[in-house]
């Protein structure tokens, strides 16, 4: 599918651009936790999963590159013991509502030197966001912020130079405003002696096999998690489920229990060399939280879908003792 075709899916979709040239992540929290936006939650495990795998085969830390990174919400949850409700209470708390960006940063500049670090792993951001990658490494999501369009252009020296550093690269949401394009771009510059692991969370509106066949060129096999479909958030209003809906059948995909609940659906796809997949295939390589034991509410809306009969869920902290059960 050629980026034509994804923008005229993206027409339907809501806007959040004014969400991302703010100075800070209050509005990101504030808006789009108006929409039960919860992705990076339920990303956090599979990601931390996929990094301890990664370490077990090198001596130096995880560097982790994240595509479409904006205020570095997935690396604070990668390098720090946080959780996704804990942040999203954090910027949308009423007492900090009031302050200045400048404020707001060197507040966010302790909190995060206050939290654990997890050692083994850097975190590389890339977005074409100058103010959501500036605040990110200043703040310290990030160890370093990128901003640039691979869509467009080439990255400069020094961004090719941190890219090539990547042992995992994630998204959990840029497919589809970024194409094989950015892929091709950055797989250009894979780390020398070994490629790079891909982890893509894909809204089930975009199909992800020209981005596979491009990782494909580059010796990466690219695997579907099976049994398991991940909520990003709700529905802005019925155009936009509708439009959602629609192309989502357009693929010949069931939306029933999914879409049709109101909640954009996500897949998700890792992209490794054949033999590591031969050695430990998807399904055992990444658990996932089934829920099957704490039925959980998020407003009135699904938070995932593992397979027919799933009961609803809401949000919870990453660290919850849950059910962990591969393709469950």
């Amino acid at each position: 599918m050629t980026q034509l075709a994804f923008s005229t899916i993206n027409e339907a979709k809501a806007n959040f651009d004014h969400v991302y040239v703010e100075k800070d992540p209050r509005q990101y929290f504030n808006y789009l936790g108006s929409l039960d936006y919860i992705i990076p939650h339920l990303a956090q495990p599979i990601f931390e999963q996929l990094i301890r795998a990664r370490a077990k085969t090198q001596r130096e830390p995880v560097t982790v590159l994240d595509l479409g990174s904006s205020y570095g919400v997935n690396g604070a949850l990668m390098k720090y013991a946080l959780t996704y409700d804990a942040l999203r209470d954090r910027y949308t708390a009423p007492s900090l509502q009031g302050l200045s960006s400048e404020e707001m940063l060197k507040l966010d500049r302790a909190f995060y030197l206050s939290w654990p670090r997890d050692p083994n792993v850097r975190v590389v951001g890339l977005d074409v966001s100058k103010n959501a990658v500036r605040y990110a490494q200043e703040s310290g999501t990030m160890d370093i912020g990128l901003c640039a369009d691979l869509e467009a252009d080439d990255p400069s020296a020094d961004m090719a130079s941190a890219i090539a550093e990547a042992d995992i690269i994630v998204s959990t949401g840029c497919v589809g405003y970024v194409t094989s394009k950015t892929f091709d771009r950055v797989m250009t510059l894979a780390r020398k002696g070994r490629t790079p692991w891909v982890a893509s969370f894909v809204l089930r509106m975009f199909p992800y096999d020209k981005i596979a066949a491009t990782l494909g060129r580059y010796g990466l096999e690219t695997e579907k998690f099976e049994g398991a479909s991940f909520v990003q958030r709700r529905f802005a209003g019925r155009d936009e489920m509708e439009a959602a809906v629609k192309a989502v059948e357009e693929h010949g995909i069931d939306t029933r229990g999914h879409e049709t609940e109101g909640v954009y659906h996500a897949d998700l796809f890792v992209s490794r060399p054949r033999a590591e997949i031969e050695q430990l295939p998807i399904q055992k390589l990444i658990s996932v939280v089934s829920g099957a034991n704490k039925p959980w509410t998020i407003g009135t809306n699904v938070l995932g879908r593992h397979g027919p009969g799933a009961r609803r869920r809401a949000r919870g902290t990453a660290k919850a003792p849950l059910t962990l059960a591969p393709g469950s």
